[in-house]
């Protein structure tokens, strides 16, 4: 099954647009995992299965876990999710961004290594930079577009024969390099004026939605702005929020998780 068919079956499985993404901070982790050397996989693994039919996608993210040599821990969870979960894909966040034979090597990382369903990669250097990811038909290649950072304005924003760039790169996506129909895109929930822009310039195209929880965007409008016809499209990532929730009176930790993910799943779908 491919990526897109994967994803495509999450989003009905599970009823859910939430992509759960899995950003380990060692130093917000419960004091019982305190210098355990397998903390992160237990950490993620815990998280996993308390959201696992609330989700439809997980995202870990490589520099939380190659900043502590943990990417053994990175692999495992991978494997996991692969055996426990079979049917909920998994998106390395990785943002890779080179040319040919480096890209090459990058692609056998996540997906040999990792054995991700989808990587994703920075179009800056053009199309010789993802052309190696493509090459692996069943995975996903999801292409930085319009970030969910103030900064990403400045490049972002540079008028291109009468458009901004990040439109420029949605429809280049969507015309030229989505030959296989492998392709997604990133574009943040901070700013939904231009997510509905991509959205009406890509079509189907699914979407990678970081932004709502910490960083603050809305989901009413995010959805709205982002949404396909039949209400899916999307993969709207929460982290920090779902992974370190403040505790009600009397709750475990994995009880918050799970509350915060399901409030999470089900504002979403308020809004579908």
């Amino acid at each position: 099954m491919s990526f897109i068919e994967k994803l495509s079956a999450a989003w009905t499985a599970n009823n859910s647009l939430l992509c759960v993404g899995l950003d380990p901070d060692v130093s917000r982790f419960p004091v019982e995992l305190a210098g355990k050397p397998d903390a992160i996989f237990t950490f993620c693994k815990t998280v996993i299965d308390a959201t696992a039919d609330l989700a439809c996608s997980f995202k870990p993210q490589i520099a939380y876990f190659a900043a502590l040599r943990a990417e053994d821990q990175l692999e495992a969870i991978c494997r996991y999710i692969k055996t426990a979960y079979p049917h909920i894909p998994v998106i390395l966040d990785a943002k890779r961004g080179d040319i040919g034979a480096t890209a090459g090597q990058y692609a056998r990382e996540a997906f040999e290594r990792y054995a991700a369903d989808a990587v994703t990669v920075n179009p800056y250097m053009g199309f010789d930079s993802v052309a190696p990811y493509l090459e692996w038909q069943d995975r996903g290649v999801i292409i930085l577009c319009r970030t969910s950072n103030a900064g990403g304005s400045d490049l972002q924003f540079l008028d291109v024969g009468g458009k901004p760039l990040y439109q420029h790169v949605a429809q280049l996506v969507a015309d030229k390099w989505n030959t296989n129909g492998q392709c997604a895109l990133v574009v943040g929930a901070t700013f939904p004026n231009e997510l509905a822009q991509v959205r009406a310039l890509t079509g189907d195209m699914p979407l990678l939605v970081p932004g709502i929880g910490a960083q603050g965007g809305d989901i009413a409008a995010t959805v709205q702005a982002g949404k396909t016809a039949n209400g899916t499209g999307m993969m709207i990532n929460s982290s920090r929020a779902i992974l370190y929730p403040a505790l009600q009176a009397g709750e475990s930790n994995v009880a918050a998780i799970r509350r915060v993910a399901l409030e999470t799943r089900d504002t979403i779908n308020t809004y579908r």
